[in-house]
């Protein structure tokens, strides 16, 4: 089938604002809309600007919106966004972040945010043997969390921070969670700063935007919600 991939592009050199530029492809239903970006890329104009890498759903660099929603490149199928033969397909960068060039955003803001919230083990505690031993329902309640990949598509389709650009983010919380429910960790005292604020945890109006989006499945807005309930008790 023949579709049409209209791109936002934006070159910082030479343009004042993003514009948009359409590119006639030919690509089977199967296909992925990132390898018709590549299509584009390879055949059409080489100036195309996009981040990608390993291209299976795990490293979340293609992440931007398809057709309005965040979504992954490697993981849309074209039929999953294009229902006919000379559909248009829009693909425009993720949301809240400055924009590079194209298809590129600038992700420093993002992984600020990753960073204040110590997604990282908290522990001093000596260790008894070899190792912290944890039961099977103890490494449950933090299992989901873990298959964060920090696409910051959460991030993008967040509406809070139109409002509170200073909001912590969905993400950031999200890998807060992994470590704060994790039976290991001693660091919730450290990372309450962060979270028990007003653009922490209780910007989340549950929009639940963030739990649609998410290419891993992850129910993001109950962990940030678990996460207000933990608060609520540690006060």
């Amino acid at each position: 089938m023949k579709i049409t991939l209209r791109i936002q592009r934006f070159d910082p050199e030479t343009d004042l604002e993003p514009h948009f530029e359409e590119y006639p492809v030919d690509a089977e239903g199967t296909d992925r809309i990132l390898d018709a970006l590549m299509d584009v890329k390879q055949n059409l104009d080489g100036s195309l600007a996009v981040r990608r890498s390993c291209a299976h759903g795990v490293c979340g660099s293609d992440a931007m919106r398809i057709n309005g929603k965040e979504a992954l490149a490697c993981k849309t199928l074209v039929r999953d966004v294009a229902d006919a033969d000379g559909a248009v397909v829009t693909l425009e960068p993720l949301r809240h972040l400055p924009l590079q060039r194209d298809l590129m955003v600038e992700q420093e803001a993002f992984f600020e945010r990753y960073r204040a919230a110590k997604p990282y083990l908290i522990n001093a505690e000596p260790v008894a043997e070899r190792e912290r031993i944890q039961s099977q329902e103890e490494r449950k309640a933090f299992d989901e969390p873990t298959s964060c990949i920090l696409c910051a598509s959460c991030y993008s389709a967040c509406p809070i921070f139109d409002e509170t650009p200073t909001y912590l983010g969905p993400a950031a919380i999200v890998q807060a969670a992994r470590f704060n429910f994790d039976s290991r960790d001693r660091g919730f005292g450290a990372r309450l700063p962060e979270l028990d604020r007003p653009d922490g945890v209780w910007a989340c109006l549950n929009h639940f935007e963030c739990t649609r989006v998410c290419p891993r499945g992850i129910k993001v807005t109950r962990n940030i919600n678990l996460t207000k309930q933990k608060i609520q008790k540690k006060v």
